[in-house]
């Protein structure tokens, strides 16, 4: 379902010669059918969890890639899928004997259908759309059913294309509606202009895509075969032709550059799934997490491209572009509205990914608010720069100003390094455990704090939502199972329990004349709570369960196809922290506190609001019809609006070592006012504020965890 959503992996380790399990050859002259072997050997003796090459298995291969290539149903026919079943059970027995009869049949079909479908639109799209008769479109994908004829699918290609004309000419009547009232010298067009321009802007959105698409070669798609090959044995274990590879290596470096957000693409639709702090969509507020972009104009054209169907690679480049210049992207938000959001591009400033921290006041006590976007580390040298580190001195530069409370904000953190999830852990306890990993075949091995100095032996709350992963789910199981600190969130975390490795795949070559190989994502291992149970689907679930706008969406380990299950392992031997006197207690009172929240009611209430909007899927191609339904979307989204003008009362202040930073860096200090005036509204920090003042600590056992052993 939620195929390639991009987070951080646990951990990342690039082996270069990793793998001795095997002394076989590899020499087979057909690079495809090499590169078979190469994967599925490497799957059945490396992967945590190895799946059986059955007939189940063959199924599953089957339709992920059908849905992989032509996810919106506009290319094949129900005599195709007819066809092609005959492979339905027996993909398993072709990789197994490096046969690809089932990948060239659909290959062969998909190309001659992408050709036939390149006559399609162009036709359409010379005569007028009317958006006066009552008509709907099903954007429900997964269930509509393949075209029975070509003269089905030709129509079914007549309201997809009417569909993204719909949106256009909506566009264009409103903008020139606001030119009318506000242009003197401006012309009015006519209906009947407005909607040949929206063609138009179709028509050129199309062209465009398929230029992407006919530069596609067999290759391309052959890496798509092996994807839905090597998901089937679970969600993160990925192949990476030569340039994804390439793409990935980079992403790890965190030079990020753009528009400072990270894009996946569902069915036919490019989604945001994060948003990189310190980017220039960050600064700018322009995006959010769930939003889906539609179109992307330069700031050298008049008309904007359309990549809706347009792969998500192909999309990027139209995004990204040299710093300084501009790009107009129209968002469909979460809610269904549609906006334009101009962004100068730029590179992100790397300092906003690492961690920082602010001083919390409340009348006359202070508090301290870490954010941790991600557990980050130097790759050729841990000790050069990792989040273990930066955390520990925000510690101490807070503790300087007299802090009684610290909050550590996890939310959108998707992991990083395991190393640093344990040394940050050890921060807030004296020694123990702090996570157990299990490889398949091998004992469990406990990962431990061995250093017995606690940089903060008080107050401490942890803040999750859905997207906090990986490290994260880590380092917040540890201290909910030491009960060392209140985590506040979500209903519970993402859920991903699993541990990959990244493989060179051209190791296991000798004399290699056929190129680049690339590389496979393995997952090798599974990591466990110190109570024995596992983070894998389950998450975290927060002692105080405080709903997000996202609450209701799909996210989460648990939407994948074949996620690896959860279960349990015995416990590490640990004590909890006996540093609290009132732990269960002010949990509860918590609780009852959002229990009563009128503004946790509202979110609630956006956030189911939001789901049921993502849900319909009848979207009708009736002109009153589709603006009657914008309305009445945006009057209703008016009723959250007083969410974004919540003031907690807290005040929010910069460390002394940052503001003489900021003196002479103006774009620091102007990341900063936006930050924490972010945090004055942000109901989640209020409530973890008040968490810290109930939590009273026992004077006696204060900073005196006993000594554990694992």
């Amino acid at each position: 379902m939620k195929k390639n959503f991009k987070l951080l992996m646990l951990a990342v380790f690039v082996a270069a010669a990793s793998c001795s399990f095997t002394t076989k050859s590899f020499e087979d002259p057909d690079k495809d059918k090499l590169l078979i072997d190469l994967i599925t050997y490497v799957l059945e003796k490396g992967h945590y969890d190895a799946k059986q090459f059955d007939d189940s298995f063959s199924e599953a291969v089957y339709k992920d890639f059908i849905n992989n290539v032509d996810p919106i149903k506009r290319y094949f026919l129900a005599s195709d899928i007819a066809e092609f079943e005959q492979y339905k059970t027996s993909i398993d027995d072709q990789l197994l004997a490096k046969e690809l009869d089932f990948f060239n049949l659909v290959y062969s079909r998909l190309d001659q259908r992408i050709k036939e479908a390149q006559t399609y639109y162009p036709e359409i799209l010379e005569k007028p759309f009317d958006f006066s008769v009552s008509e709907e479109i099903n954007v429900d994908y997964e269930n509509l059913p393949y075209a029975s004829n070509k003269k089905e699918l030709k129509d079914r290609w007549r309201k997809q294309l009417k569909y993204t004309t719909l949106s256009t000419y909506y566009d264009n009547i409103e903008d020139n509606l606001f030119k009318i009232e506000n242009e003197e010298d401006y012309t009015p067009k006519t209906k009947a202009q407005l909607e040949a321009d929206a063609r138009e802007t179709t028509l050129n959105s199309f062209n465009d895509n398929y230029s992407f698409v006919n530069d596609l070669e067999r290759k391309d798609y052959f890496a798509v075969f092996l994807n839905s090959v090597v998901t089937q044995f679970d969600p993160h274990t990925n192949y990476f032709a030569p340039p994804d590879r390439d793409r990935f290596d980079l992403q790890m470096s965190g030079r990020l550059e753009g528009i400072g957000a990270r894009l996946q693409k569902q069915s036919d639709y490019i989604k945001v799934v994060e948003v990189i702090s310190g980017g220039p969509a960050w600064r700018g507020e322009h995006i959010e997490v769930g939003d889906v972009i539609l179109k992307v104009r330069q700031e050298d054209e008049t008309d904007p491209t359309s990549i809706v169907g347009m792969r998500v690679d192909d999309a990027v480049k139209l995004i990204k572009g040299p710093k300084g210049t501009q790009v107009t992207l129209t968002i469909k938000r979460v809610d269904g509205t549609i906006e334009e959001e101009t962004i100068t591009r730029d590179v992100v400033e790397i300092g906003e990914t690492y961690a920082k921290s602010a001083i919390i006041e409340k009348e006359d006590r202070k508090f301290g608010l870490i954010n941790l976007p991600a557990f980050y580390f130097t790759m050729q040298d841990y000790e050069e720069r990792n989040a273990a580190a930066d955390v520990k001195k925000e510690i101490l530069e807070l503790k300087q100003q007299g802090m009684e409370g610290l909050v550590l904000d996890l939310r959108n953190n998707g992991g990083g390094s395991l190393r640093t999830a344990v040394d940050i852990a050890g921060l807030f306890i004296k020694e123990g455990p702090v996570v157990q990993v299990a490889s398949n075949g091998k004992r469990k091995e406990v990962l431990s704090d061995r250093d017995s100095e606690i940089v903060w032996d008080g107050p401490l709350v942890i803040l999750v939502n859905d997207a906090s992963a990986s490290a994260s789910e880590i380092l917040a199981a540890a201290m909910q199972d030491y009960k060392r600190a209140v985590i506040i969130g979500s209903k519970q975390t993402y859920g991903k329990g699993t541990v990959q490795n990244l493989l060179d795949l051209n190791q296991w070559l000798r004399n290699n004349d056929m190129g680049d190989m690339g590389a496979l994502k393995l997952t090798t291992q599974k990591y466990y709570r110190v109570n024995g149970g596992s983070t894998q689907l389950e998450g975290v679930k927060s002692d105080v369960v405080m709903p997000g706008r996202y609450a209701y969406l799909d996210i989460g380990e648990k939407e994948y196809d074949n996620p690896l299950p959860y279960d349990k392992i015995t416990p590490a031997n640990y004590s909890p922290y006996d540093g609290y006197i009132d732990y269960e207690s002010t949990i509860k009172r918590s609780n009852e506190r959002m229990a009563k929240s009128a503004e946790l009611k509202l979110i609630e209430e956006n956030a189911k609001w939001i789901k049921q909007r993502q849900d319909e899927n009848v979207v009708s191609l009736n002109l009153e019809a589709y603006t009657q339904a914008i309305k009445d979307r945006e009057q209703y989204a008016k009723r959250f609006d007083v969410l974004e003008d919540y003031q907690s009362g807290l005040n929010f202040k910069s460390l002394p070592k940052e503001l003489g930073l900021i003196e002479i860096d103006s774009t620091l200090g102007q990341n900063r006012q936006r930050w924490h005036k972010n945090l004055r509204s942000d109901i989640y920090v209020e409530e973890a504020v008040s968490v810290l003042e109930d939590l009273k600590l026992n004077n006696i056992r204060q900073g005196s965890l006993a000594k554990i052993k694992d």
